[in-house]
């Protein structure tokens, strides 16, 4: 994961309570196939008193990354420790890693289920595809559309 993503995980802090940080995480896991709704980036702004969403999104990509390779990748305890950097306070690598492990098992369980449903719905002759862009290429390639778009 980038590092300079982790530089987000300190927002966690203005949460008012564990249960605030685990409404976070469970929300992203929940949405992770649509994205938020924005009374969902509603809600998780006000639990960390943000006032917009540029400090909300760096955050929210950096947990989405995290959840995801936790879950994924099928990650223990101790290896879950493994993937902060020394630049993450302790209390906040102490509670996600509490939170994620919460989680593990169902999250888990919704990828397998996931996985059947995919395998039995019927090929509507769509394609998925995933494909991970760097910040800078990303920043790119919307200087170039804006470009273009600024030309029409």
């Amino acid at each position: 994961m980038e590092h300079s993503l982790w530089g987000n995980l300190p927002l966690l802090v203005r949460a008012n309570s564990k249960e605030s940080v685990e409404y976070i995480l469970q929300t992203l896991w929940k949405t992770r196939k649509v994205g938020l709704d924005s009374a969902d980036r509603d809600a998780i702004r006000d639990l960390l008193q943000l006032q917009n969403d540029a400090d909300l999104d760096p955050l929210l990509v950096c947990l989405r990354m995290l959840i995801r390779k936790c879950v994924y990748e099928n990650t223990n305890k101790d290896d879950i420790q493994k993937l902060f950097p020394a630049e993450v306070l302790p209390e906040i690598q102490r509670l996600l890693t509490l939170l994620l492990q919460k989680f593990h098992r169902e999250w888990r369980e919704d990828i397998s289920k996931d996985q059947i449903q995919n395998n039995i719905r019927p090929n509507s002759g769509e394609t998925d595809v995933t494909f991970q862009v760097s910040k800078d290429k990303l920043e790119t390639m919307f200087k170039s559309m804006r470009g273009q778009l600024s030309e029409t």
